[in-house]
């Protein structure tokens, strides 16, 4: 049976927080983009953004060398994103609502909350380093693991592969920050720098399902149970299509070093 005081949208969350004596979420809102915009330009300023994109062509020499292809897809830089609080606080429902089973008691890891907010959403700051073959993803993640090790920076990676066909790696590098708290006196917070690494692939159908997967996100019920039998649903299209493409990348790489074993 539903829970019937379970809000169903993130503004509903947004009225029940202020029903039990929180602030509205406008001023929240404002405080945000005024620490996203302190945020984003001390990350800027960084050694850490700096020789992240000082070393990406240092990490693809030594792929090359070692591999005889390149690692990068491009040449361009990393562009830095900064979420946006809509998104940001859609997530911040998702994890204390959509995908709370404790509800309306707290998640088993406590609320996020403002006073810790900061620190819990991991993806404020971020951005997406796109290479051309599977094994690129490993190399680059171990690059970027020695390279904030250097700078004495706390990291953590997750190579995801989820049974609906969801595959992504996430580099997270903690940086302190220092922010305005709601009253603007100030504080120091550890924020991760979430960093994205992807093949060539996966980036282009990932920009192709991005509406679906959008949708998905916020959606509270779970996909159909046999979805897997039923090729009409956008489930079984989208899902499979993602195990496809991550097979298809595995043997690309396999038949690459089969050549070089013969060379």
């Amino acid at each position: 049976m539903a829970d019937a005081s379970r809000p169903k949208t993130p503004e509903e969350y947004a009225r029940l927080l202020l029903e039990k004596g929180g602030r509205h979420v406008s001023l929240h809102r404002r405080h945000y983009d005024s620490v996203t915009a302190t945020l984003e330009r001390d990350l800027r300023a960084s050694r850490f953004w700096s020789e992240l994109t000082g070393q990406l062509s240092v990490f693809d020499a030594s792929y090359r060398a070692q591999m005889h292809y390149p690692l990068l897809a491009g040449s361009a830089g990393p562009v830095l994103h900064v979420k946006s609080f809509d998104s940001f606080f859609n997530k911040v429902f998702r994890r204390n609502v959509v995908h709370n089973p404790n509800w309306p008691d707290p998640p088993s890891d406590g609320w996020i909350a403002p006073h810790n907010w900061y620190a819990r959403i991991h993806d404020i700051l971020r951005t997406i380093i796109v290479v051309k073959y599977l094994d690129g993803v490993r190399f680059l993640i171990s690059e970027l693991e020695r390279t904030c090790s250097g700078q004495g920076l706390k990291t953590e990676s997750q190579l995801e592969a989820r049974p609906e066909g969801y595959y992504a790696a996430h580099f997270y590098a903690r940086n302190e920050f220092e922010i305005s708290k709601l009253d603007w006196d100030t504080e120091r917070v550890s924020v991760s720098v979430e960093i994205q690494v992807t093949t060539q692939l996966q980036e282009v159908i990932k920009n192709l399902l991005h509406t679906y997967y959008e949708k998905r996100r916020l959606a509270a019920q779970d996909a159909p149970a046999d979805w897997q039998w039923d090729y009409r649903t956008d489930e079984c299209c989208t899902n499979y299509l993602g195990h496809i493409l991550h097979y298809v990348e595995g043997m690309i790489v396999e038949i690459r070093e089969r050549q070089e074993r013969q060379r």
